[in-house]
């Protein structure tokens, strides 16, 4: 019994050691193979990357030239002369003229209303009365003086008495007399001023009175505009003005600065030439600009091409020459990148970034100071493109390669 229990508990411990041998040396030949496989894989070759292609670009050549720049800008048309027309004197309209309408021209000196007069023919009846009483009283006065005079004599003194010679009284009289002839004129001025008369040759641009209508002095009754000349204050800014090189003292010289306004009227674009005759005086304290003033002589004269007349309120657009400008040149508006620099295709076909001076900008076009003649200017830019780049040239391609 006691043998046979022994062997038993002895056999499983056996087994045991020999699996836990067995998996240990499975797992040493597992590393050792995983470790050959590891050293013995051959190491990568490095590989060249492909090199990219140039990039294709259009361009332009700079020819620099010299040339005066037209500058651009924009106003609204007012007349040189515009008033209100008022009565000077009061009473009721007793007619208006045929003329006397919104839209009618008139001449210097029409008569547009007139006044009731009746009222001032009495005045001045009243008033030369009072200029013939105080004729009589200087007449009279005079008489006396001369009669003073004798009698002064007749006593042989040698220094005579103002009062006695009614020296007083002679001044009087001619004081009432020159008053009531200042009142005789007063009267037939108002009377004159019950024709209300055309200032200048102009037109009525709205009408507040009527035929029947009363006035009292002062009253509004047309506002009218002369049409001999018309005006546009022209907004400047400070590169517009660096441009033009206006005189901002003394205008001895603006009169040879002419200017082309334009408008579109009815369909069509209409010129008229004009000249800036001043500068206004102050800088517009809101949108930090500066007005010059062109004038449009005979805005209403007849033309040829059936140009229809330059009337007030109406928006136009002004180019004003600039004076001369050496080494300009003229570049697609998309060859300027927002830095104010350009790109220029220098040697080996690269890049190069050249800063310019920017002269006029329109919305197609610029015009740049500071490209020398030949230098090839990529006329449109895009974030691919950079400083040391290489391009193509596109014109320089074949038809094949395109």
């Amino acid at each position: 019994m006691t043998d046979t229990t022994h062997s038993a508990g002895t056999i499983p411990a056996r087994f045991s050691l020999k699996k836990l041998f067995f998996a240990l040396l499975a797992g040493a030949v597992g590393l050792a193979a995983a470790f050959f496989l590891l050293v013995s894989k051959p190491a990568p070759q490095p590989k060249l990357a492909d090199a990219l292609p140039p990039t294709l670009v259009t361009i332009v050549v700079a020819t620099p030239i010299s040339v005066a720049l037209p500058v651009e800008t924009q106003g609204t048309v007012e007349p040189r002369r515009r008033i209100n027309l008022v009565a000077q004197v009061g009473g009721k309209i007793a007619e208006v003229s045929n003329h006397f309408s919104a839209g009618s021209f008139i001449g210097a000196g029409e008569v547009l209303l007139q006044i009731e007069q009746d009222d001032y023919q009495f005045a001045i009846a009243r008033a030369q009365s009072q200029v013939a009483a105080a004729e009589q009283r200087v007449a009279e006065e005079r008489g006396r003086n001369l009669q003073a005079k004798r009698e002064w004599r007749d006593l042989e003194s040698v220094d005579a008495n103002a009062l006695f010679l009614r020296e007083p009284q002679l001044r009087a009289a001619q004081a009432s007399l020159a008053a009531a002839q200042a009142d005789l004129d007063a009267a037939r001025l108002a009377l004159a001023r019950t024709a209300i008369t055309a200032p200048f040759d102009g037109r009525i641009e709205s009408k507040h009175a009527d035929v029947g209508q009363y006035l009292s002095a002062g009253t509004k009754v047309a506002d009218i505009y002369a049409t001999d000349l018309m005006e546009v204050r022209l907004p400047l800014t400070d590169s517009q003005l660096a441009l033009l090189d206006l005189p901002l003292r003394e205008m001895d010289d603006i009169e040879s600065r002419s200017v082309v306004i334009s408008s579109r009227f009815a369909g069509q674009l209409w010129q008229w030439q004009g000249l800036i005759k001043r500068i206004q005086a102050s800088v517009d304290r809101d949108s930090r600009v500066v007005y010059a003033i062109a004038e449009i002589a005979a805005p209403f004269a007849l033309s040829e091409t059936g140009r229809p007349p330059l009337v007030p309120g109406m928006f136009v657009t002004a180019d004003i020459p600039s004076r001369a400008i050496f080494g300009v040149s003229e570049l697609p508006a998309n060859a300027l990148r927002s830095d104010n620099t350009v790109l220029v295709v220098g040697e080996e076909q690269r890049l190069q970034r050249y800063e310019v001076d920017v002269k006029l900008r329109r919305t197609d076009t610029v015009w740049v100071v500071g490209l020398a003649a030949g230098m090839r200017v990529v006329s449109s830019h895009s974030n691919a493109l950079a400083a040391g780049s290489l391009v193509e040239i596109m014109s320089n391609l074949t038809q094949g390669q395109l």
